[in-house]
């Protein structure tokens, strides 16, 4: 069953999961925003995130869509969540120097979450421009 909403975890508390998976760790993502049904993350483009092409790889997109939309759902149910599955739809290449994963939840029932995510990037103070979109759905680990 979710979490009451009293045990929820804050920004600060998220941002120390996310510090403890070394893969995140490894690109650098930051968690800028969390909570109330919604999480962003950002990670700053480098040339070993690239693909031949010189875009962001798709692997880094679907990692960074991950990881948003299960920040997502622990932020409206607690942070006993994995993700069960999700798709990703690749809109334009993306390239700029940050790429932005926000997530937010459609639907939190007791044992599942379904969340949506916008991914897009951006040259330095510039516009944001929307390069995937994707939904998932995520468990809630039930004891």
């Amino acid at each position: 069953m979710p979490e009451p909403a009293h045990d929820l975890p804050g920004l600060d508390i998220a941002r120390k999961v996310l510090a403890a998976q070394p893969f995140s760790v490894l690109l650098g993502t930051r968690l800028t925003a969390f909570g109330e049904g919604e999480a962003t993350v950002e990670l700053d483009i480098r040339e070993e995130l690239l693909q031949q092409f010189g875009h962001v790889h798709g692997g880094v997109l679907s990692y960074a869509a991950d990881n948003a939309l299960a920040f997502a759902a622990g932020s409206a149910v607690g942070s006993r969540v994995a993700t069960a599955g999700f798709s990703i739809d690749y809109l334009r290449p993306a390239r700029g120097a940050v790429l932005r994963a926000h997530a937010t939840v459609v639907r939190a029932g007791r044992t599942r979450v379904s969340c949506r995510c916008d991914l897009s990037t951006r040259e330095a103070d510039g516009p944001w421009t929307l390069c995937a979109v994707a939904q998932g759905t995520i468990a809630v680990l039930l004891d």
